[in-house]
């Protein structure tokens, strides 16, 4: 899939925004950046970094036609992830034992950094150095409520936005702010820049023009030509990142990552750890839940990710969400006089259709530098916006622009989606998302030709983008080092309880993977939240934000099956 969508400066206000962060996560220009939530999706279930994450209905039924577990059921052949030894490896003893020197950085946080293993297998084959920052706890008010200077510290709450590719220490710094008093007040807010990542050894594959070339070309191939233009494309990318990458490559992947947290856990004397993960930061999460169920503390999954789906399952399911979201942009698009496509929901897709294929056949001309806006930087801007509902009206404004003939609103929210800057460079996202995504799961097509056999089915998810996504999904079929994760389920037996949300029209992580998540989870607990976009927590709802936070400050979590909105 193409990732979370967007981090870094612009990425990350819209990311904040859109909870209410980005990654897998996470997305535009805007401004209003004020609050803990993370759109980040940006892996969300998909295997190739060209993609976007999923959606899925909100009931048992809708779970298992969008090919994700009902709460409590088992995928046949899907195997459990087995808990690692609850004593540490005397090969690993240094790397726990280590002092983390917290320096000021960053107008008011403090920065460390500190060492893990290139290989846990082989830890003495090299190092890692990683990156994390902190924004220490605020002095509580007087008095005795959860959030008080009676009640005591609660030690450090690890938040991971999402992606895979989301910097976590970008996303501390720009969220820390807006987080909940009494959260402040007891916990150290940590950010941790997973391997690969931001600051933590970050993987680069492409330079700005050669990235540029990669986002625009077609996806949604015509011909035989264009079907080896985009192989190329692929190839080119994969190649990319085995260059300049190296042996870290085929070190990437989200065991090795979760085992980190459990260093950086130790590292900050906390015996058990106290986690926040949206979009991917969920699977980062629950990896960490079904490793170390006896050090796993209060952890609350956002947006969540299925570890039992396959990459076929995920990306198709991924489609079927956006196609979710893509009806309640229609329907409420429908209902306003600016809207561009119409006036019914039906009307609105066929007009997304003849505008992506008049666009197909010319693209169209653009403000920004010569650049011109391709079919694929179309689709890919129309998927940023339907990542939050503050987007749309942006969204309706770049449609009647485009079919005005100006492709500058969508090329800009395509460019938002994967954080281009105004210079034309990009950060690691996309190349860390690829090279986690490819390592987590084996490649859904062996070729172009698969690709064509599953294009029906695809469809049949999403009439709008089923075709696009089911393309976006190939490049992890030329990655030069093989998957080293399978599809799993996540029991974490003696864990403490988990709050698994999910909301009912997401469109990266449908709800039918949160009721799945939670299932598998011995101690999950499925929040619900009515309504669209991606992510909950942070949205400003009183009532999931009040669960969350009870749970974090108190230890009381949710019913189960307890529903918002």
């Amino acid at each position: 899939m193409r990732a979370e969508r967007d981090r870094h400066t612009t990425a990350m206000a819209a990311l904040l925004a859109a909870a209410g962060l980005l990654l897998g996560g996470c997305s535009s220009t805007s401004t209003t950046a004020s609050t803990p939530g993370s759109a980040s999706s940006d892996r969300a279930g998909s295997t190739a970094a060209r993609s976007p994450a999923a959606g899925g209905g909100s009931s048992s039924a809708a779970a298992s036609a969008s090919g994700a577990l009902p709460a409590g059921d088992a995928r046949p052949g899907v195997t459990p992830l087995e808990p690692l030894p609850a004593a540490v490896p005397a090969a690993l003893a240094p790397y726990y034992g280590q002092k983390l020197d917290w320096q000021p950085c960053d107008d008011g946080f403090e920065c460390t950094t500190f060492k893990v293993p290139l290989d846990y297998a082989h830890p003495e084959g090299g190092d890692l150095a990683l990156s994390a920052v902190r924004a220490p706890a605020l002095p509580a008010d007087s008095g005795s409520g959860p959030g008080s200077a009676g009640a005591g510290r609660l030690g450090s709450l690890l938040l991971n936005p999402g992606g895979p590719g989301g910097s976590a220490v970008e996303y501390v710094e720009a969220a820390a702010s807006s987080f909940d008093s009494g959260v402040r007040a007891r916990y150290d807010l940590v950010g941790l820049d997973p391997r690969g990542v931001g600051r933590s050894s970050p993987v680069t594959c492409l330079n700005g023009e050669r990235m540029d070339a990669y986002t625009a070309v077609d996806i949604t191939p015509d011909d035989q030509a264009e079907i080896d233009a985009l192989v190329a494309a692929d190839k080119e990318f994969a190649e990319g990142c085995r260059r300049q990458a190296g042996d870290r490559l085929g070190h990437l992947g989200t065991v090795e990552a979760a085992r980190d947290m459990d260093v950086l856990r130790a590292l900050v004397g906390d015996e058990r750890l106290n986690y926040v993960g949206k979009s991917y930061g969920t699977f980062l999460g629950a990896t960490y839940a079904g490793l170390f169920p006896t050090r796993t503390g209060r952890i609350v999954l956002d947006g969540a990710m299925d570890p039992s789906l396959d990459s076929l399952s995920g990306n198709r399911t991924q489609a079927g969400g956006f196609e979710t979201a893509w009806a309640a942009f229609a329907g409420d698009c429908a209902k306003r006089e600016d809207c561009p496509l119409g006036r019914t929901e039906q009307q609105a897709g066929e007009q997304l259709t003849a505008l992506f294929q008049a666009v197909d056949a010319r693209p169209l001309p653009t403000t920004d530098s010569g650049r011109r806006l391709t079919e694929a930087q179309a689709t890919t801007g129309v998927i940023q916006a339907m990542y939050a509902d503050f987007l749309w009206p942006r969204l309706r404004t770049a449609l009647a622009d485009a079919k005005a003939g100006d492709g500058t609103g969508l090329l800009r929210l395509s460019d938002s989606y994967y954080d281009r800057g105004s210079d034309g460079s990009y950060p690691n996202l996309m190349f860390a998302n690829m090279a986690v995504n490819c390592l987590d799961l084996p490649a859904p097509f062996a070729g172009p030709a698969d690709v064509q056999r599953a294009v029906p089915d695809f469809e049949q998810s999403s009439p709008r983008f089923g075709r696009d996504m089911a393309w976006m999904a190939l490049t992890c079929s030329y990655w030069p080092v093989r998957a080293t994760g399978s599809a799993h389920t996540v029991r974490a037996a003696g864990a403490a309880p988990i709050v698994v949300v999910g909301t009912t029209r997401d469109p990266a992580t449908p709800y039918a993977w949160a009721q799945s998540l939670a299932g598998q989870l011995e101690s999950g607990r499925l929040l619900t939240y009515d309504g669209d976009g991606h992510t909950a927590y942070g949205r400003r709802d009183a009532c999931v934000d009040g669960a969350v936070n009870r749970y974090l400050l108190g230890g009381e979590a949710p019913e189960n099956g307890k529903r918002c909105g």
